[in-house]
């Protein structure tokens, strides 16, 4: 998939070129990044990067959180997809502004991209901006966006144990949420456990359960938004 942030297969050639090149790559993502940092600030605007497996509910989550804060302060989305443009309609459906970033084959949003969505948006100051980041839970960890916050989503349909299997990720966090709370009497997951092993990683990070359908404690995530 990516040779950059080393999640292809045949990585374990890589040879000491590779890793240079790779740390170019970022290392000029990460100077563009401060840009981009920049240019928020001036404006006021807040941008959160959402990251997560695919299926974690990261959408349907934004839907909710856009239609609730409406008219509390605009909020701008840009929608990281590989192909479909089929998030993106959905935010669109919930009337705010979105541009959707196709990846193709790329399995992460990097600073260029990230920059070229803020000038097509042009979010208002003050804005509220959401990133909704391409569904992996390894690459997108590595690329910094110039955002203000990194939120990592969990489902109770996946793992516990997935802050241990992708610590970069959960160590970059600045939040973790635990989503789809409503289905734990029915499935295998231990919310003390995975509590636990988001704080061996990642001590500092809080860890909010909510539901993003029914809408449990999604108070509580708006409450670290503002």
């Amino acid at each position: 998939m990516c040779a950059t942030c080393g999640c292809d297969d045949h990585h374990h050639h890589a040879s000491t070129e590779t890793i240079t090149l790779e740390e170019r790559v970022l290392a000029k993502n990460d100077l563009l990044a401060d840009l981009i940092r920049g240019r928020l600030a001036e404006r006021g605007i807040h941008a959160v990067n959402l990251m997560s497996s695919p299926g974690s509910g990261k959408t349907t989550l934004l839907e909710r959180t856009i239609r609730d804060l409406a008219g509390a302060r605009p909020v701008a989305v840009v929608e990281g997809d590989q192909e479909t443009p089929l998030d993106a309609d959905r935010i669109r459906r919930t009337g705010c502004t979105v541009v959707q970033v196709n990846t193709g084959a790329g399995c992460h949003l990097d600073a260029a991209m990230m920059s070229g969505a803020l000038d097509e948006l042009n979010p208002a100051p003050g804005s509220l901006l959401f990133v909704e980041n391409v569904g992996n839970l390894i690459c997108p960890a590595l690329f910094d966006l110039g955002e203000g916050g990194k939120v990592v989503i969990i489902s109770v349909t996946e793992g516990t144990d997935k802050p241990l299997k992708y610590p970069y990720m959960f160590a970059a966090a600045d939040l973790v949420l635990v989503n789809k709370i409503d289905l734990l009497p029915y499935v295998d997951f231990d919310l003390d456990a995975c509590r636990r092993h988001v704080a061996a990683v990642n001590p500092g990070a809080p860890v909010l359960p909510l539901s993003a359908t029914r809408g449990d404690n999604v108070s509580s995530w708006y409450e670290w938004l503002s």
